[in-house]
């Protein structure tokens, strides 16, 4: 009988390193099989999320608070022994960069048959056939002889196909995709893309995907979720946010695509200003100051969060207002009148 539990649950989650409060309480549910995206710009606190998922961060320098479920395990309450078991069992992840994350000192075969081993009860040859399994299952041209091969002789792309492979190894439930198309060429980036998507569905995955890049979101992600300043702005599934969002800061993601400017004579909008200082947090909304549409209470009031839709969620006190905005077509966003000190 299936878990009705979702596959990753986050309640007010807040990460902070020293007195800055990167994560600044995220509430976030992806159901089991399902396909989450995170996008937002860099410093937005997509990639600390994902890896507070899994403990990542050295605990004397970090403070994580909130609660986190994930594959029906308290993340928080886990012992060492048990979150190392839990990395790579449950939960895995794929890394921004594989360079960095593969050992360069050892066959990538090897640390994949190691990874295996560390966590059930295998021979080594088994572990070889099951790698050698997974490297023909993400589709990397002759497997055996490229399970024999360092990091560094592989190409960008074939890296990133045996980091997907190094992350399934251990047959997890939930999949935590670190923006996995970065620093790859376009053809490369959606064969990687659509890769995902295909596992996700032969295998029952639950993945969170972390991307600034919508096209990406689009094309792998069941939901959105948009992230600023460290908080969940607006989400829902792909459909709504792409198509009707309530958040000037999602329509200002959405205008600035380079699809956007292809008309002739048109200007490529962007959004003014830039991701504020989360070790001194403006009061109320942290976009207030970036805004087209911003007024003296989101200057003062932190928004809260209105379901507009089933499963659509925005925090934002003029909803409305921006939804309209969006529909009535490309206008030059401006930055909100500035404070005076």
């Amino acid at each position: 009988m299936s878990n009705p539990e979702p596959a990753v649950t986050l309640e007010n989650l807040r990460v902070a390193f020293g007195k800055v409060q990167v994560v600044d309480g995220v509430d976030l549910t992806v159901e089991r099989g399902q396909a989450m995206a995170l996008i937002g710009e860099s410093g937005s606190g997509k990639s600390v999320t994902l890896r507070a998922i899994l403990r990542l961060f050295h605990e004397g320098r970090s403070r994580i608070e909130g609660r986190i479920l994930a594959a029906g395990r308290d993340v928080q309450a886990l012992s060492k022994r048990q979150l190392a078991d839990f990395r790579g069992g449950d939960v895995s992840m794929i890394f921004q960069e594989p360079l960095l994350a593969f050992d360069p000192v050892y066959t990538v075969g090897r640390q994949i048959t190691e990874a295996i081993q560390r966590h059930e009860k295998i021979s080594g040859e088994d572990a070889r056939k099951r790698a050698l399994a997974l490297f023909e299952r993400v589709r990397i041209p002759s497997p055996e002889r490229r399970l024999d091969n360092y990091p560094h002789e592989m190409s960008g792309g074939m890296r990133q196909r045996a980091m997907i492979a190094l992350a399934l190894a251990c047959r997890p439930q939930v999949l935590l995709a670190d923006e996995p198309t970065t620093a790859l060429d376009a053809t490369v980036q959606i064969q990687v893309l659509l890769l995902l998507r295909e596992l996700q569905r032969d295998l029952g995955l639950s993945i969170i995907i972390v991307t600034h890049d919508l096209g990406a979101a689009v094309e792998v992600a069941d939901r959105i979720a948009v992230m600023y300043a460290g908080k969940i702005v607006e989400t829902g599934t792909a459909h709504q946010v792409v198509l009707d969002p309530h958040h000037p800061y999602t329509i200002g993601l959405l205008r600035s695509r380079a699809e956007g400017a292809l008309a002739k004579g048109s200007r490529l909008q962007t959004i003014p200003g830039s991701p504020p200082d989360l070790a001194n947090r403006p009061p109320g909304c942290p976009f207030a100051p970036r805004c087209f549409l911003a007024e003296d209470q989101c200057r003062r009031e932190m928004p809260p969060v209105a379901e507009i839709a089933p499963g659509h969620r925005v925090a934002c006190w003029r909803t409305e207002d921006a939804a309209a905005a969006y529909r009535a077509g490309p206008t030059p966003v401006r930055a909100a009148e500035p404070v005076p000190a």
